[in-house]
């Protein structure tokens, strides 16, 4: 075995260029792992044991389950559903080794601020446990890490599920389920800021142009995709309502990340998967992140309009709300505890919780739209 391996070993020395062909494309068998595997299957976390409580609601549905009247499934469909759509951001997720980087992304669900069911004082404070306090739900969390807005022109691929999920596979798993949900959320779009794929940051006489028509090719796309779920919620009986969230403030989080750089130089230890993060996304390098902070702004105002083009089709009697939040935009991220202390890019528990209370402030409008009234007014539940 030894003469094997010695072997071996002199043989890469030979060719060194088949050694590095070799590592890349094993790095690349596992980057395509990492990306799709955490998209296989939705996640989902439901309060169907608290409506047992005589106090809610939909304690007749629960009574109905217990005598043998609906199955369930059938029960949890009269539950209020909502929907995730987004990437990494809304995921516990961060640069790390490769099988580090597998756990998060295939196993590692919910610990994020939108899903999160752990009640324990050091864990994140969800948005699905926020809303829990006001009415049962069933949340299903569709985010894919790497997850992009793309046309939806060639979804179908080999070995398709082992891939990232992008928006438009996103929408797909959502129009495939019976139970539409009662409300959608969308944060995606991130991803898309990388512009340094698509204009040659060489010739800045060409980059003007190049960032205007990433940001047309980026409404264009986003509103198909947008648009197959409105047409699907106005195929419903009853209300549903969906929400885009605009991009993070990407100019308070390259500010954090710069205090972290300026940390990591005082002890080289930290965020020992900093420097993967330029690898992965050039476009976040000091030269480059300037124009990615200003498509970010530039996208948010495209997706604005997009949903004010989407409103008025819909006119003031529609059965879908249909609104373009800034909550998650506005956030100030520029304190040095929001990053993750391995990559300094993905958020931490801290940046999960600020958030899940931006997006639960957002949702209001929506759930009166819904007739969700807040469980406390309903009746004590004590």
């Amino acid at each position: 075995m030894r003469s094997v391996g010695s072997f071996f070993l002199s043989f890469l020395a030979m060719y060194p260029g088949i050694g590095r062909r070799f590592r890349a494309g094993a790095l690349c068998l596992g980057m395509i792992w990492i990306s799709g595997c955490g998209s296989l299957v939705a996640t989902r976390s439901s309060t169907l044991l608290g409506i047992s409580n005589p106090g809610y609601p939909q304690h007749t549905d629960y009574l109905e389950y217990q005598q043998g009247r609906l199955t369930e499934a059938q029960l949890l469909d009269r539950l209020f559903h909502m929907a995730m759509i987004g990437d990494s951001l809304s995921r516990d997720f961060y640069m790390s080794s490769i099988p580090s980087m597998v756990w998060r992304s295939k196993m590692h669900h919910r610990c994020n601020w939108f899903l999160d069911t752990d009640p324990s004082a050091n864990s994140v404070y969800s948005l699905y446990e926020r809303l829990a306090q006001e009415t049962p739900l069933v949340a299903c969390e569709y985010s894919s890490v790497g997850g992009w807005v793309d046309s939806g022109e060639s979804r179908k691929r080999f070995l398709g599920s082992w891939y990232v999920f992008s928006f438009s596979q996103q929408v797909d798993l959502i129009l495939e389920e019976e139970r539409f949900p009662d409300l959608v959320l969308i944060w995606i779009g991130g991803n898309n800021l990388r512009w340094t794929r698509s204009v040659d940051p060489r010739r800045p006489e060409e980059i003007e142009t190049g960032l205007q028509k990433m940001a047309a090719n980026f409404r264009k796309d986003y509103e198909r995709q947008l648009g197959r779920l409105v047409e699907r919620a106005r195929e419903q009986k009853e209300r549903r309502a969906i929400i885009v969230f605009g991009l993070v403030n990407l100019k308070s989080f390259f500010e954090a990340r710069d205090a972290a750089e300026q940390l990591r130089k005082k002890n080289p230890k930290l965020y020992p998967y900093f420097d993967a993060v330029y690898q992965r996304f050039e476009s976040t390098k000091l030269e480059y992140r300037a124009n990615m902070a200003k498509l970010a702004l530039v996208y948010n105002e495209e997706l604005r309009a997009m949903v004010g083009d989407f409103n008025r089709e819909l006119g003031g009697d529609s059965p879908v709300r249909l609104e373009y939040s800034d909550a998650l935009a506005t956030i100030d991220f520029s304190d040095v505890e929001v990053l993750q202390r391995i990559d300094a890019w993905h958020p931490s528990a801290k940046a999960h919780n600020m958030l899940a209370e931006a997006a639960f402030g957002a949702l209001r409008p929506s759930l009166d739209f819904l007739g969700i009234v807040p469980l406390q007014k309903n009746a004590d539940l004590r």
